[in-house]
């Protein structure tokens, strides 16, 4: 007999049979700040590597079409930093205002959003240094073939993981959000 039939307030839920719907928010919400650390060094240092190019002497021999494919892996990367870092601000601005709720389910989209914005990031730089070093049909297919491995394993994979299993449900909240 589960613990919630005795009284305790406490309910079943597949990962930890005497989870509650706060600690679930709570340990879903500390799974995704971790995540975000693996992704963010990269970023950092793509973003980082960006920011220096303008200022090494072959940058001014960049063509018109480099120049714009940089601008779009600059802004990808900036942006991606910035939704991915997101979660963590925001967890801090909105330290004990009990929203953790709504600050996981917004820190989920964030953190998909930033992912989207790295990927794009990763293949416009691909894109610019195989055109720079070698030429644009190479540049290309390089950088079409690392965005279709991308969206296999990062979006067609786990949707569709998430597509053919059941998804456990938060358990009735009886304490209230935190």
């Amino acid at each position: 007999m589960s613990s919630a039939a005795h009284g305790t307030g406490r309910r079943q839920s597949e990962e930890d049979p005497e989870e509650t719907r706060k600690e679930r928010i709570n340990r879903e919400l500390i799974e995704l700040l971790n995540e975000l650390r693996v992704a963010l060094p990269g970023v950092q240092f793509l973003f980082a590597f960006l920011l220096i190019v303008p200022f090494q002497q072959s940058a001014k021999d960049l063509t018109t079409f480099q120049l714009d494919v940089y601008f779009v892996a600059l802004i990808a990367s900036a942006v991606a930093s910035g939704l991915l870092i997101a979660p963590a601000a925001q967890h801090r601005v909105l330290f004990r205002q009990h929203a953790k709720e709504n600050l996981l389910k917004r820190s989920h989209r964030s953190a998909l959003a930033g992912l989207i914005a790295l990927g794009i990031a990763i293949c416009a730089v691909l894109l610019l240094v195989v055109d720079v070093l070698f030429d644009r049909t190479q540049a290309w297919l390089t950088s079409g073939a690392v965005a279709l491995l991308l969206a296999w394993w990062w979006i067609a994979v786990p949707y569709y993981k998430r597509s053919h299993s059941q998804q456990d449900p938060l358990p009735d909240d009886e304490d209230g959000d935190d």
